[in-house]
């Protein structure tokens, strides 16, 4: 190879460098916005079809997430008229590059305009519980960012089940497995059997759980369990992410996963934690249409 050809590939491969970077740090984090939609069938299913819209990992703070980009997924999401409106956690921004909080007070008027036929209901995730420094000393809630949203219409599920009659179905949103950090370790506030309790009819569970972690545990009444924490990764090439928050890997890492009949959608959510960045996972907002 001579000194030419050497520079002009040196300078191209640099060039793909910075334009990776610059997409992974600044376009794909920011700019992008999908709909992922998944298409659930399950032998079971005895309700009517069901289309529910799943907002997951917003992770608020500016540049990336401000109010202006929570609207544009709340307008996003209201035109897609689901039944159900699911936000699955991590309201909270923790990462650096943050360079304006905000706060659950002023997040939860703008997440009240979320509009379904059959409602918006929440659970908390691990950042939400991090973020709350007050309910940390007190080892529990009330959580700020569940105050804030139920005053705002929002329904937070803490280890509860209910059932939506109009539906046909039993909602459950477990509580978060990483709520409280205790002498180095990481210590829940889940309740699973707890919540199973609450059902009493053969209707189908769909159940919220921030961690998908908790899914081989899932018992197999429950239809349908949907999660996020993972953010798909954050960084996603053919398929596999080399950094998972997660215990299984990439074995719970994103996606439609159908295991032991059992059904989990794991959402690659909106924002961001740790890094500021995102390649081959773009911000979405997720869809799952759930039928026999």
């Amino acid at each position: 190879m001579n000194r030419r050809r050497f520079i002009k590939g040196l300078l191209a491969t640099t060039l793909a460098g910075l334009f990776v970077a610059a997409y992974g740090f600044f376009i794909e984090p920011s700019l992008r916005l999908r709909v992922r939609k998944w298409r659930v069938r399950r032998k079971d299913w005895t309700a009517q079809p069901l289309r529910i819209a799943v907002l997951s990992d917003l992770h608020v703070g500016e540049p990336y997430v401000g109010l202006d980009r929570v609207r544009q997924v709340v307008r996003r999401t209201n035109a897609l008229a689901p039944d159900l409106i699911l936000l699955l956690g991590d309201y909270a921004g923790h990462y650096d590059g943050i360079t304006a909080k905000v706060e659950a007070e002023d997040l939860a008027p703008v997440l009240g305009q979320l509009e379904a036929r059959s409602g918006v209901y929440a659970v908390l995730g691990n950042h939400d519980w991090w973020d709350d420094e007050d309910a940390q000393r007190r080892g529990g809630g009330p959580n700020k960012f569940a105050t804030a949203f139920q005053g705002q219409g929002i329904k937070v599920l803490s280890n509860e089940a209910m059932r939506l009659d109009d539906l046909g179905i039993w909602l459950a949103g477990l509580e978060d497995q990483l709520a409280f950090r205790r002498n180095g370790k990481l210590v829940g506030l889940d309740d699973l059997p707890g919540t199973m309790a609450q059902v009493t009819d053969d209707a189908p569970v769909v159940m919220m759980a921030h961690e998908p972690d908790i899914f081989p545990d899932i018992p197999e009444n429950v239809a349908l369990t949907l999660s996020g924490h993972t953010h798909g990764g954050q960084v996603r090439l053919f398929g596999w992410s080399p950094v998972v928050p997660s215990k299984y890997g990439n074995r719970y890492a994103y996606g439609h996963v159908h295991e032991d009949g059992r059904d989990l959608v794991v959402s690659g959510g909106i924002g961001c934690s740790i890094l500021p960045v995102r390649f081959g996972v773009t911000p979405e907002i997720t869809v799952i249409e759930l039928s026999a």
